[in-house]
């Protein structure tokens, strides 16, 4: 590791399970999720850690999985991803997982991961599934997190893909006013038309810009 050192839900109380449907319906609608806030006591370290990052770095899920603990610039709060088109791109993220990556990393005697995969399995994996080296942890024995496993966990808790927190990030920039050029560049989408598609104003910055066609008022 360089040295630098809850979801709120769509619903009220417990986690609910939204149908297919449900699901697509929200997708289609451009549905986003609250501000996430790693707060709910259910929710396990780990998936509260991976939902925060997902959401403060607008990547996508296979980059961030793909990370190692000796990836992480704590200090500068970022990390290099393998992009799809093959380069090497920074991703930043705040506080909210500034806060959750250090105790993700510290073992239980205390001691900190300092190689192997970010984020791991609940178990060892059995000799005869046994992936690559580099996909296990050195100091647990842990293989990698896997894809659709996270996806799993994020759909049994709040009916959410796994991708719909890059989006909700896009939208909440889109709605705080924020550049386009600079919702690209944080979300590294390389077509305006695609990120386009996520930066959709909400009602109170359509009823704010609606002012500018208000009648002049009278100076005298």
């Amino acid at each position: 590791m360089r040295d630098s050192g809850t979801l709120s839900g769509t619903s009220s109380g417990s986690a609910q399970r939204a149908s297919p449907g449900l699901r697509h319906e929200r997708r289609a609608e451009g549905h986003r999720p609250s501000r996430w806030r790693p707060s709910r006591r259910d929710i396990p370290l780990r998936e509260k850690t991976l939902w925060r990052m997902l959401y403060e770095t607008a990547t996508r899920a296979a980059e961030i999985l793909a990370l190692n603990v000796d990836d992480l610039d704590l200090e500068h709060r970022r990390a290099p991803v393998r992009s799809k088109g093959g380069a090497t791109e920074w991703v930043y993220w705040d506080s909210g997982t500034a806060h959750l990556l250090p105790r993700l990393i510290r073992l239980p005697d205390g001691s900190t991961r300092t190689h192997g995969p970010l984020f791991l399995s609940e178990r060892r994996p059995v000799p005869a599934r046994r992936p690559a080296a580099t996909d296990i942890c050195p100091h647990t024995g842990r293989a990698r997190l896997g894809y659709d496993r996270a996806r799993v966990l994020l759909d049994t808790y709040a009916g959410l893909d796994l991708h719909q927190l890059r989006h909700s990030a896009a939208t909440h920039l889109g709605e705080a006013e924020v550049p386009l050029q600079l919702i690209m560049g944080k979300t590294r989408h390389k077509n305006p038309r695609t990120a386009m598609r996520y930066v959709k104003p909400g009602a109170e910055a359509i009823a704010k810009i609606t002012e500018v066609l208000a009648p002049r008022r009278r100076t005298h």
